[in-house]
């Protein structure tokens, strides 16, 4: 039984037929967790000023009010998550880079929450390391290498 070849010599199944054939399961699953996340950013923004008491969380920074300058940034943060997931499920050319920016931001958030914010306020933060850092190395270091794959598929 013979297996069809493309004029590079490398077999169809190898070759994606579509960008998003290019991303780990993982990434997948996590791209609808975000998708909703997004989503739930942007009602929370909007319908902020009805809702009394609403623990927001990301990377270690929390509020319990929508409309602080915390919780307003930590809504952003989630809508751009949201923003990115979306241009990596329907496989926008951008979605790559703008996946690699938002781990670059997620690691660089983690790193001034553990090291800087403990410093800097006495109360509310403690010296920790953050999880969430493993799994942002492995989406960072995933994506530069599905990148220049994924530009060169469509």
């Amino acid at each position: 039984m013979t297996q069809k070849t493309d004029f590079d010599g490398s077999t169809s199944q190898n070759n994606p037929k579509q960008r998003k054939d290019l991303l780990p399961l993982w990434i997948k699953f996590f791209i609808w967790i975000f998708l909703f996340a997004g989503i739930i950013g942007c009602l929370i923004l909007s319908f902020g000023a009805f809702l009394d008491d609403t623990d927001l969380s990301l990377y270690g920074i929390k509020t319990n009010h929508p409309y602080s300058a915390t919780g307003i940034f930590i809504c952003l943060l989630f809508i751009s998550k949201g923003f990115v997931a979306f241009g990596l499920w329907f496989e926008y050319q951008w979605a790559p880079k703008a996946a690699i920016i938002d781990a670059v931001l997620g690691i660089i958030i983690c790193v001034m929450v553990m090291i800087v914010l403990p410093f800097v306020f006495t109360t509310g933060y403690k010296l920790t390391f953050r999880l969430e850092l493993i799994p942002l190395y492995f989406y960072l270091t995933d994506m530069i290498k599905i990148d220049k794959k994924w530009v060169n598929l469509k």
